[in-house]
Order: structure tokens, then C-alpha cells, then sequence
């Protein structure tokens, strides 16, 4: 009988135990959340509203236009056309989304970060060099960096600063999924340099051990 009492003892135990290990909130769909009672004036959810599934059409689940290359004519000759719940509304509560990156040559997709998604690339053409920096317990934040040709998959982690560069002589075409239907993208000099409004100078010469000139100057470029 105490047997018997002790197993059930353990057996409510660690289920209690497997509850608690898999509660939590839902991971963030968006940068913020700001709770408020009077419903009346709230706008965002963590996610979007659902259209009625009765409502629903074939357009929900369709966007075209990935066969067409992005314009590179920029300072980084690069261009990124993300496809996330904003364009094709049916990927909401589905947790995934892609984007066509197109390289001219010597393009760059600056070092950036995907706040809330994993990324997973292919090279459709060309050349690049894809690397990511982990985070700050790993000693020296290391550099995991390959050079990636037509067919080859890298896979960039949730939250780590990465980038990729065209380092071919032809333009080069890559295309990203993300493990979020609105992953979010920190492109680490336009947030240092470019907030609005504009950071301290002072924290950024301590921060970056750089002359105040060299701050303003970046200031300057980044909020054009």
C-alpha cells in the first residue's frame, strides 16, 4: 500500500515537474507588447487578428514576385525582399517566412540580426561569404564564418549578428527561410548610428574607443 502511495507521489511529481518545464509565454511576434485594459484603443496583438477561416481565399496563401531581382543600385549593392505575415497574410500563426536576397558584385548584407528567428540560407547563384559572432559567453565571441557556392545551406541562429557578402564577379542570388512569420532585422550600424533620436556621442567614444569626430561623422551618414 506505502508502495503503491509512494509511486503515485512520484508520478504527480514529475508531471508537475514536466508542466512547469514546458510553461511559459508565447514567443514575441513583434518588438513590444504594451499591456492595456480599455481594449477599446488597443491596436497590435502579438501577432495579428484572424480573418474568419469561412473568409477565407486562395490569395491569402499566395504572393508572386520572388523571380524578380531586387535593385542593387544602393551604397550596399545588395537587396533583401522579405516575404513575412505583412505580405502573405496566411502565414500568420505559422511561424515561417522567406526573402530573395539579391548581391551585385562585392554586395553586402550588412551585419545584422534576426531578433526573433533562425535563418536558413541557399545560394541560388553566385559566390558568398556568410558568417555569424556568438553571443558573449562563448570566450572571444567567435567567428563562424564559410564561403558558399551555388546549392550550399548555411544556418544562421536566433539573435546572433551575421552577414553575407557577394565575393564573386557576377551577381548572386540567395534565398532565406526564417523560423518566424516576422523575424525582425537589427542591421547593427543603422541602430547604432541611425536611432532616432540620435544616441549619446559620449556613450558611443566609450563604447567603441573611437575619436568624437569619427562618431559625429558616422552620425551623420547613418541619419543622412
Amino acid at each position: 500500500m506505502m508502495k503503491g502511495i509512494h509511486y503515485l507521489v512520484i508520478v504527480a511529481l514529475l508531471a508537475l515537474a514536466s508542466t512547469l518545464a514546458f510553461a511559459g509565454d508565447p514567443s514575441p511576434l513583434q518588438d513590444f507588447c504594451v499591456a492595456i485594459n480599455n481594449t477599446n484603443s488597443a491596436v497590435f496583438v502579438n501577432g495579428k487578428f484572424c480573418k474568419d477561416p469561412m473568409l477565407a481565399t486562395a490569395d491569402d496563401f499566395f504572393v508572386s514576385g520572388l523571380d524578380i531581382p531586387g535593385n542593387t543600385e544602393n551604397q550596399l549593392g545588395s537587396s533583401v525582399n522579405l516575404v513575412n505575415v505583412d505580405k502573405l497574410p496566411g502565414l500568420n500563426t505559422q511561424g515561417i517566412s522567406l526573402a530573395r536576397i539579391d548581391f551585385a558584385p562585392n554586395g553586402v548584407n550588412p551585419p545584422h540580426t534576426h531578433p526573433r528567428g533562425t535563418e536558413l540560407l541557399i545560394v541560388l547563384e553566385g559566390t558568398l561569404l556568410a558568417g555569424f559572432v556568438t553571443s558573449d559567453p562563448d570566450p572571444n565571441n567567435r567567428l563562424f564564418t564559410k564561403t558558399l557556392n551555388q546549392g550550399d545551406v548555411f544556418v544562421f541562429p536566433v539573435g546572433l549578428i551575421h552577414f553575407q557578402m557577394n565575393m564573386g564577379k557576377t551577381n548572386a542570388v540567395a534565398l532565406s527561410s526564417f523560423s518566424s512569420q516576422n523575424p525582425g532585422v537589427i542591421t547593427i550600424a543603422n541602430a547604432v548610428f541611425g536611432s532616432n533620436p540620435p544616441i549619446n556621442p559620449k556613450v558611443l567614444i566609450k563604447a567603441f574607443q573611437l575619436d568624437k569626430n569619427v562618431v559625429d561623422y558616422l552620425q551623420k551618414i547613418f541619419h543622412g
